[in-house]
């Protein structure tokens, strides 16, 4: 791709070219260059322009890919994965537990199981916890 310096020594050269034969076809054929030269810088405005709006196209896409992979792509397939994997630990992890532990083990088991799932809620929709005002705290009950 040529820089822009070097599209304004060719738009000089075309200028130039045509000032030269206008001086050696004539005035009658002045109209004709004009025409000619004009041709060629509005293709040279459409091409520029033409660049520009790709780029910015192009820079609207990465925006929005970034937009879409920075707030998560956690989808109901994910969620639902993780709650079946979790359930499926369980068994596993219950078991260990009671079997080395007792009841405290079983109970260590369950609590490390549903901090996991909070953890991962938490994750996935960061005011869930937040606090709610109350009944009463509320100004739109009058």
């Amino acid at each position: 791709m040529t820089g822009l310096g070097a599209q304004d020594a060719d738009l000089k050269k075309e200028l130039d070219a045509t000032l030269r034969a206008r001086g050696e076809l004539g005035e009658e054929y002045e109209s004709a260059l004009v025409e000619s030269f004009l041709e060629k810088v509005d293709q040279r405005i459409d091409s520029a322009v033409e660049r520009r709006l790709r780029r910015q196209f192009a820079e609207q896409q990465m925006q929005t890919a970034r937009a879409r992979s920075s707030k998560g792509t956690d989808s109901w397939g994910e969620r639902f994965g993780f709650a079946i994997v979790s359930l499926v630990l369980a068994i596993p992890l219950s078991s260990i537990g009671g079997a080395f532990g007792g009841i405290p083990g079983l109970l260590a088991s369950w609590i490390g199981i549903v901090g996991v799932n909070v953890a991962q809620a938490a994750r996935q929709n960061p005011g869930l916890f937040a606090a709610r005002p109350h009944r009463a705290d509320r100004s739109d009950d009058l």
